[in-house]
């Protein structure tokens, strides 16, 4: 059921990417950007990741105040995070904000719970999230995140 079920999200995904420019939407490609990419996350398919995410080499990532340069960087501390027994994103999508600085490139701001640790005892940990996204010639690419904890 849940391989169907992100398969079918998947070819919804590709289908909106496809649409053609008179259906294109720069705020909802974003936002299918980051739900391909959660997705993808959820599923530890970190090669399912890579190409979601932009190749140039001032790609940043700052985790709690840790740059990491580069995509490669990047998907290697990612496959160090799950290691864990449960690791889960969940974003609060009804929270989000998606702002275009231009007609391409995007900030996407949400909050989300990471859900860690082992399955008796996962630590359900509230971050803030900005997603930089750059539209490539291939379409949207994540180009830059800054995570911090939610201390609000």
């Amino acid at each position: 059921m849940f391989k169907r079920l992100t398969l079918a999200l998947g070819i919804a995904l590709i289908s909106a990417a496809t649409a053609g420019p008179a259906a294109a939407d720069p705020q909802q490609e974003v936002r299918d950007l980051y739900a391909a990419f959660v997705t993808a996350q959820n599923l530890h398919d970190i090669d399912a990741v890579r190409p979601l995410l932009s190749d140039r080499p001032d790609f940043l990532w700052i985790s709690d105040g840790r740059p990491v340069w580069g995509r490669e960087a990047m998907m290697a501390r990612m496959a160090e995070f799950q290691t864990s027994e449960v690791w889960r994103v969940e974003p609060d999508y009804a929270a989000s904000k998606v702002i275009m600085l231009d007609e391409d490139t995007a900030v996407f701001h949400l909050p989300l719970l990471l859900v860690l640790g082992s399955k008796f005892d996962a630590a359900r940990l509230k971050w803030l999230v900005e997603v930089i996204c750059q539209k490539e010639a291939a379409g949207w690419r994540i180009a830059g995140l800054h995570t911090a904890q939610d201390k609000r």
